[in-house]
């Protein structure tokens, strides 16, 4: 019987090498009839199953509880690394990255940005990632914005790409009476140098580390 190298080929007679890396059972299945239907086989009918995976490593950093290197039996997807590895730290920003690695080490695919809380709230299996084989997974902190002033809960918050002023008012509980909603100023930090936007729109993309003060209104 026929066995998978590991240069995923297939050595099959009459059919000669066929490349199933990377193929379902099913696909692999067809792939193989395609190639023999001819002149020596009508109508092959052929079956492909799993006798035995080949282990696969994986690196995953960042924040999650327990980082390292780990060596996966079968498919998994980046869900059930992220489980292996104690799960998200309360620190974990809402995505990862994917680098896919070739063999000699030199990357081959662009990097692969997954938005985590959206395969979490999703329960999708057929949205979540498969990982390959020396793959490494990064996943970094939250960005944080500070909302400090005339909100009802001052305090640090996790933001994501495109957080803009007035959710993070709401993140924050809300103006309070006193607030002077029109002169909300931005404290950024831009190449080590602090930069204050003043009078901001409540549209304003916030970036991480900034600083938002709402004014106390004295009319």
């Amino acid at each position: 019987m026929p066995h998978i190298g590991n240069d995923g080929i297939i050595p099959f007679p009459l059919a000669g090498q066929i490349k199933v890396d990377g193929e379902t059972t099913t696909s692999a299945s067809k792939l193989i009839a395609n190639k023999l239907d001819g002149d020596y086989i009508i109508n092959p009918q052929v079956s492909v199953f799993v006798e035995e995976f080949r282990s696969k490593k994986v690196v995953i950093v960042g924040e999650v509880v327990k980082p390292g290197l780990y060596e996966l039996s079968g498919p998994t997807t980046l869900l059930e690394l992220i489980s292996k590895a104690g799960g998200l730290t309360d620190k974990a920003g809402q995505s990862a990255t994917i680098r896919h690695s070739s063999k000699d080490g030199s990357v081959q695919e662009p990097d692969n940005h997954v938005v985590v809380q959206d395969l979490l709230e999703s329960g999708l299996d057929a949205v979540d990632i498969q990982l390959k084989d020396g793959d490494t997974v990064n996943v970094p902190k939250a960005g944080l914005v500070y909302v400090t002033g005339q909100v009802n809960r001052p305090s640090a918050y996790p933001i994501e790409d495109g957080t803009t002023v007035i959710k993070a008012i709401t993140m924050a509980g809300g103006f309070t009476q006193l607030a002077a909603q029109g002169k909300i100023k931005i404290i950024r930090t831009v190449n080590g140098k602090e930069q204050v936007l003043e009078r901001v729109s409540l549209h304003e993309v916030l970036h991480s580390e900034d600083v938002m003060v709402v004014p106390e209104s004295f009319f």
